[in-house]
Formats: C-alpha cells, structure tokens, sequence
C-alpha cells in the first residue's frame, strides 16, 4: 500500500494489529431505552474517557469529521418488514421495561439487545423461540463480529463500541475510535470456517477468521483480512451476565488491497 493509503487502512492495519485486552463492567450508557423514541442517540453521546490501564496508542486520524454521520435505522437498512420481525424477536425475548426493540435504531443495537436478553436467560435461552442462536456457542461469538461491522456499517459506533465491552475498546477513547470511521461509507464482513473455541485461565476463547470490506467515501475500495479473538468468562460462581457474554478480545488485520 502506498504512503497516500487511505486513513481507514492505516487504522487497522495499525492499531488493530496490537493485541487488546478486554474490559467490562460499568452499565451501558449507550441503548435507546424508549421503544417509541425513535433512533439511537448519536454515538457522540459516549463519554469520552480511556480505562485506567489503557497503554495504547491514538489512531492514526485526529481531526473531526466536518459532520457526524446521521445512524442508519434497521427499516432503511434490510427493509421494514425484516425490521419488525427484528422488532417482534427482541420484544418477545428482552426483560427491559423500555427496551431498544425499534426499527427506527440500527438492526446491530436490535440484534445486541436479542443476544444480551438471551445472555440472561441462560440455559432457558434454549428453550425461547427468539433466541435461535446458544448463547454460549460458536455461533454467538461469531454474531459478535457480525453485529460490529453491522453498527459500523449502520454509523452506529456506540454500538460497535460495546462489542468490546461495556467500557468499549480498551486503550482509546471512544471519540477517537469513532473518528476513525470517518472516511468510511459502507463496510461488510465475511466470517470464515472457526476453529474450535479454547479455555484458558477460567474464560473462552473463539477465533474468528474475517475478510473486511469497505467504502471509502471517494468511492475507493478496501479489503483486510486477519481474524478477531472473541472471549467470555467461563460458568463460573459469580461470574455477571455481562462477563459471560461474548466480546471482542483483540483483532489481527491486514490489508489485502485498494481499487477504485
């Protein structure tokens, strides 16, 4: 890639490229807690802080966007009708008084809400007609992935924030991580075959094989390809619902190429 590489790819084949520790613990100051609100608040919204055992560098790209990118509701997205099948799986599965269940927010917050409310059904989650995917398997690590570039797909970068964790991506500020998303139209990704998830040191670990396309907003086009590590606390006594779900522990990307 040439020195006049595009800020995204400089991003991810930076940054991402260190291993990251995953983090957790305080509530979500992200969801849209009124199902008759309308869209997700901006991703601005976020607290702009870094844990206090962040050590890693700031992205590459540091001035704001002239503007922030407006989310892509879940209607707009797949089409209304798949939204409200979306809307009627997270309304019949999600124990919140208010939940995030409307098609005016992203799918990937819909679909978070789903995978947290199914996370707190435990071994009933098998037995729930909206919670189509083990909480605990493979699959679901996978999901994890998928809803990231979803939210990001979507300009929801609260919601791929907290794919990490409940306190985002360790080592940088949640404004910075958003800025770097700045020159991206559009993202996909493609999960490839896993291998079987491991444990250690009482939690497990998934290994996600991705390909990574995106749109820049020039119309250039970029590919990464690497893999995401997807952790989550073992059945442990004690262990939060929070700690049990699956989160994005580190990334390894590297780009694969421009055109356009």
């Amino acid at each position: 890639m040439t020195r006049a590489a595009p800020r995204l790819a400089r991003w991810l084949t930076g940054s991402l490229l260190l291993p990251l520790a995953a983090c957790g613990g305080a509530a979500d100051p992200t969801r849209n807690d009124s199902a008759a609100a309308g869209p997700t608040p901006t991703a601005t919204t976020m607290p702009d802080r870094v844990p206090e055992h962040a050590a890693l560098p700031a992205p590459i790209k540091t001035t704001p966007s002239p503007e922030a990118q407006s989310v892509l509701s879940c209607s707009a997205e797949r089409g209304q009708a798949a939204a409200q099948r979306l809307v009627k799986i997270c309304t019949s599965v999600s124990p919140a008084t208010h939940p995030p269940c409307n098609a005016a927010n992203s799918c990937a917050i819909i679909e978070d809400e789903i995978a947290r409310s199914c996370g707190l059904l435990g071994d009933d989650a098998a037995k729930t007609s909206g919670c189509a995917v083990d909480p605990k398997s493979d699959a679901a690590a996978a999901n994890v992935i998928r809803r990231y570039y979803s939210a990001i797909n979507a300009h929801d970068y609260a919601t791929a924030w907290i794919q990490w964790g409940n306190d985002g991506r360790p080592g940088q500020r949640f404004a910075d991580f958003q800025k770097g998303f700045a020159d991206t139209r559009a993202t996909s990704v493609t999960i490839g075959k896993m291998p079987p998830s491991e444990g250690a040191a009482g939690s497990i670990y998934a290994t996600v094989p991705v390909t990574v396309d995106a749109q820049l907003d020039d119309g250039r086009r970029q590919r990464f390809i690497g893999h995401y590590v997807v952790r989550r606390v073992n059945d442990v006594p004690g262990a939060s619902a929070e700690q049990l779900r699956w989160h994005i522990d580190s990334a390894t990307l590297k780009a694969a190429g421009v055109s356009g």
